[in-house]
């Protein structure tokens, strides 16, 4: 993993002549710079400790719930010098009226992006029910079942069905096919991680501070202990919750909003050229914009100035979020997903 602290040997096996007539500058001259970088490096490994042992804490308050505090500790790290350099700090586009035209320009097609169908989950649900099918026909031989019984069996799936639609909105059915989905395609378990990456990445660098992340929702379950929890990132969002509350959402906070929420199609979009998961985001952000009162043309221009700012920084980078990803998949807590960022983000191209 990049970031770490890097050694730097020097060879030590000087020429004959060189050490006969340039002993004494030689030797004050290697020794004054060896000293320089012993302090350079146990100042840099200082202050790396010391900025880990504050993300830490983010953890601990993050833990308790206080998220003022958590939010409080990474704000004065991101005003240290060599402190969080990441945070908030993206490079964004300027805000006007893109056009489908600019944004296939820029290498963009909106519509992979926007329209976002689990091709790969609903390949799985077909084949269970087409074996749940067989099943119950091999099952119906194999017993001999009478009118009465197929009634009895009909009747408990449609209740079990009506109670998981109507009670868990659907939540237990999603629960089985989300844990299906992970355990027999790594294709389908590698994207949601990438997807759940993209939202931690976008929201961190624009300045919103990730509060948790699941992964699945049989994680999600065992976390929340709600059906109706499903995989995905949380984030330290008081502040917008409070203008919501006021009627009034800022330009800057719609803005972050916006991009976060297209952060996850964004990024599968980047990897497999189309995105799959991820409609419960689009249809989230096109609700926020309706309920703000926004035309479809002005709902429009938000939607791809978002698009092409979110796709511009996650390309700049690429690396932080590999390795961020590894990390989640680890399950390292939001502090070490942080140090993670920092350590391999491109700073000249932040």
């Amino acid at each position: 993993m990049n970031g770490g602290l890097v050694l730097c040997s020097y060879n030590t096996t000087w020429p004959q002549s060189t050490l006969k007539f340039h002993t004494t500058p030689s030797i004050s001259i290697s020794n004054s710079n060896s000293r320089y970088r012993i302090h350079q490096t146990l100042a840099s490994s200082s202050s790396e400790a010391g900025i880990i042992s504050e993300l830490e804490q983010v953890d601990k308050e993050l833990s308790k719930g206080d998220d003022r505090a958590a939010l409080s500790l990474v704000k004065d790290l991101q005003s240290k010098p060599g402190g969080l350099r990441a945070f908030g700090a993206a490079q964004q586009v300027p805000q006007r009226l893109y056009s489908l035209d600019e944004l296939k320009l820029n290498g963009i097609e909106a519509t992979s992006l926007l329209s976002p169908k689990d091709n790969t989950l609903g390949a799985i649900e077909r084949n269970l029910l087409i074996a749940a099918l067989l099943g119950f026909i091999s099952a119906w031989n194999a017993f001999d079942f009478g009118p009465e019984e197929l009634l009895y069996i009909s009747l408990g799936i449609f209740f079990i069905w009506s109670l998981d639609s109507v009670g868990f909105a659907g939540g237990f059915s999603s629960l089985v096919l989300d844990t299906i989905g992970h355990n027999i395609s790594q294709k389908y378990h590698n994207r949601v991680i990438q997807h759940e990456a993209g939202h931690f990445l976008i929201a961190y660098l624009l300045g919103i501070l990730p509060k948790g992340y699941t992964l699945s929702s049989l994680e999600a379950f065992q976390r929340e202990g709600s059906l109706n929890v499903q995989a995905g990132t949380v984030f330290v969002d008081f502040e917008f919750t409070e203008q919501i509350s006021e009627g009034r959402v800022t330009a800057t906070m719609l803005n972050k909003f916006s991009c976060i929420a297209l952060a996850g199609v964004a990024t599968e979009y980047l990897l497999y050229g189309y995105a799959e998961g991820g409609l419960a985001d689009v249809n989230t952000l096109d609700g926020l914009l309706s309920s703000l009162g926004f035309t479809q043309k002005k709902a429009a221009s938000q939607v791809r100035w978002a698009v092409l700012n979110t796709i511009l920084i996650l390309r700049r980078h690429e690396q932080a979020r590999t390795l961020l990803a590894q990390a989640m998949s680890e399950g390292k807590s939001v502090g070490s997903c942080i140090d993670v960022i920092e350590k391999n983000i491109d700073e000249t191209n932040i």
